[in-house]
């Protein structure tokens, strides 16, 4: 999924949350009209996206580097970002309330309250991610699995870790490692591309770059700028294609 077009179904999402928030008017906001309910609450909705959604992508990129369960660095990035998010709707509520610190107590609860609504609506856009990694690549693998004679998994994936032992959908050269990006998630294997690439047995796919490597099942589309070419692939990745490769891979109708 693209970038922009991954923002704009957030925003529609949050639109919702917001919306629905309005409508039950939790923590004693139903005694306010709905107009104001509406408008404070869609501003905290957007707000806390703003907030999380930075925190959620850092645990993301970090769990395969520290190789840690994504899911829990996704706890651990919302206990985080509730805390902002906690001063945000404090002072938020001075709109009708008198400014004034808060007790310890109220402190707690008040950051409690949020984590409450950050935790569910974080853990709904987790449930989101991991149906739109895992649909492309089933499709991806049920295809492969058809073919007469083709091996059940490639012996690059005895390598990876338990959580991520299925087809790889693309190969990125870093430094003196392997990227492998999966459909749950990727991590770093110490060998060079071409080693990687040889055991994937005849994967169907392409060096598409001197340092990718794509599944050819896994590309959902492509994006242009200018004479740049990238591939579009399962799980929100972006491949960047060499222009010496451009005229192969077009003749081969990758794009």
């Amino acid at each position: 999924m693209g970038g922009t077009r991954r923002i704009l179904i957030d925003c529609a999402i949050i639109f919702g949350v917001g919306l629905v928030l309005a409508l039950v008017g939790p923590f004693g906001s139903f005694a306010a009209p709905f107009g104001l309910r509406l408008l404070y609450w869609l501003a905290m909705s957007y707000a806390g996206y703003f907030l999380y959604f930075p925190a959620m992508a850092g645990a993301t990129a970090l769990a395969p580097r520290l190789e840690l369960p994504e899911p829990a660095l996704w706890a651990a990035a919302c206990l985080l970002a509730t805390l902002p998010m906690t001063l945000v709707t404090w002072l938020a509520n001075f709109l009708w309330h008198a400014p004034r610190w808060p007790t310890i107590e109220e402190a707690l609860a008040h950051y409690f309250n949020v984590l409450v609504l950050g935790a569910l609506v974080c853990a709904l856009f987790w449930f989101a991610r991991q149906r739109h990694r895992v649909a492309p690549a089933a499709e991806t693998g049920a295809g492969q699995a058809a073919e007469p004679g083709a091996a059940a998994l490639p012996r690059l994936v005895d390598r990876l870790p338990p959580h991520l032992r299925t087809l790889p959908i693309a190969l990125e050269m870093e430094d003196h490692y392997v990227r492998v990006h999966t459909p749950q998630g990727s991590t770093l294997l110490l060998m060079r591309l071409r080693d990687a690439v040889a055991e994937l047995d005849d994967i169907p796919g392409a060096l598409v770059h001197r340092s990718w490597w794509v599944a050819r099942g896994a590309v959902l589309g492509v994006r242009r700028e200018g004479r740049n070419i990238r591939l579009r692939l399962a799980g929100g990745i972006e491949a960047p294609v060499a222009r010496a490769q451009a005229p192969a891979l077009e003749a081969q109708g990758w794009f």
